[in-house]
């Protein structure tokens, strides 16, 4: 049974949307409805550190120390009382002992002494400066030598407690682990970790045109590439993928496929079948199997869109609501399926997955060729981004926008987002980017 909690109606969170119209829906307007669909997973668990790279805190974690757990120094020198710098000449000090790191020095050190130190070592009782040793000298007795005018006191000391304090949050549930969380769990002695379990993510391919990889190209046929796009795109959000192929536009064989996807996964990606005028066996199955709107997005790429729940029945539940499985129809072109994936879809799974807002990174760059656009839909077009002479960054569009020339993805480094108000952009005019970098 699934974890996902239930979610309003279809009809209940259209009807918050200020003027909402599935025949003409702004982008904004799209994210603000499927923001209100989805549930998020609830299941917790415990994985190794080392095995929690990506995944999703599932609750907050309260530092059980002090991190540093005394005061320490910064780098490699010699520790000393700041009150013993002198202000005019060289200060003077006798060396009286050695503090490495995972040592300590247990012998005071008295007015006018110093002890060498090495970065991460305690510090001794009552010192509270540090001056780093290529900023010294020693003398022909032995003495330390420091000049006038280079420290203050308390300078490269770091504090107990300075990174964290016990019983502060180290970091928050919701955040997804990088490569420096770990680390800092590590400083922390967790071993394991609580998390969101991964969501599950079923995607295929609808047409009967459409030729899997090894498979001879027929007549009129294509081989599918959506399914391999939406393996990267997925795979960069550290689900758990169930890849059902591709599906022929037969009533039989869609129900099937929707009725296992909605069974084993938490949300359901197609390619396919929802544009005007396509044969419409898969539209009747979701609509059978499930509660489901069929968009017209005002955006290009990517107008048509299905949102909704399959595998739950509204009617047939005691409180009007259905759990099911969360679906994304997509276009079917190879680039529409990319961008309506970035604009919609890869929150809205990451929202899923327990995670916190986290909307794409956007830059604004100089847009090198003039755009020709009209206002009334948000626009994303393929450029590429690179820095300029004036120290800015500058974009410039690939060539051919089609959303059949995946060609064109491929040579972007980012997309140029146009948004619904904009008109025509002119050279030398600033756009907003979202950059590839850690999307594709």
């Amino acid at each position: 049974m699934s974890d996902l909690p239930a979610s309003p109606r279809l009809s209940e969170i259209a009807a918050r949307i200020a003027g909402y119209d599935p025949e003409a829906l702004a982008v904004a307007q799209a994210r603000a409805f499927i923001a209100e669909l989805v549930p998020r997973v609830r299941t917790i668990e415990r994985v190794a550190l080392r095995q929690a790279l990506g995944r999703v805190l599932a609750r907050d974690i309260v530092s059980p120390i002090d991190v540093p757990a005394h005061d320490n120094s910064a780098m490699d020198g010699y520790a000393l009382h700041g009150h013993a710098l002198r202000t005019e000449g060289e200060t003077v000090l006798e060396v009286c002992g050695t503090v490495l790191a995972g040592g300590r020095l247990d012998t005071p050190v008295g007015p006018g002494q110093a002890v060498r130190i090495m970065t991460g070592a305690p510090m001794p009782a009552g010192l509270d400066t540090v001056v780093p040793q290529e900023l010294t000298r020693l003398d022909a007795q032995g003495r330390l030598c420091i000049p006038a005018g280079l420290l203050r006191t308390g300078d490269n000391r770091r504090l107990r407690g300075e990174d964290l304090r016990r019983g502060e949050p180290a970091l928050q549930a919701g955040h997804i682990l990088g490569p420096a969380d770990l680390g800092l769990l590590a400083s922390l002695a967790c071993a394991e970790v609580p998390v969101r379990r991964r969501l599950r993510v079923a995607f295929f391919s609808t047409g009967d045109e459409l030729r899997s990889i090894g498979e001879p190209l027929d007549d009129g046929c294509v081989y599918d590439s959506n399914r391999y796009t939406l393996h990267g795109m997925l795979t960069r959000l550290g689900v758990d993928l169930i890849d059902m192929g591709v599906v022929r536009d037969d009533p039989q064989a869609l129900r099937a496929a929707f009725t296992t996807a909605a069974r084993d996964a938490d949300a359901v990606i197609t390619s396919g079948g929802v544009s005007v005028g396509e044969a419409d066996h898969t539209k009747a199955v979701m609509r059978e199997l499930g509660e489901v709107l069929f968009w017209k997005i005002a955006m290009r790429p990517g107008r048509p869109m299905a949102i909704g729940r399959i595998g739950g029945n509204p009617e047939a539940s005691s409180d009007g609501h259905a759990p099911g499985a969360i679906l994304f129809g997509l276009p079917g072109n190879p680039v529409a399926v990319m961008v309506t994936f970035y604009a919609f879809v890869r929150e809205a799974l990451l929202a899923m997955s327990g995670a916190r807002a986290a909307p794409l990174p956007a830059l604004h760059a100089v847009c090198d060729t003039p755009l020709r656009k009209k206002p009334g839909r948000t626009e994303f077009q393929r450029g590429i981004l690179s820095p300029g002479t004036d120290g800015r960054w500058h974009v410039r569009i690939t060539g051919a926008q089609g959303s059949g020339i995946l060609r064109s993805m491929s040579e972007a480094n980012g997309l140029v987002v146009l948004g619904h108000e904009q008109g025509s952009v002119a050279a030398g005019e600033i756009v907003e980017v979202w950059p590839f970098h850690g999307l594709v």
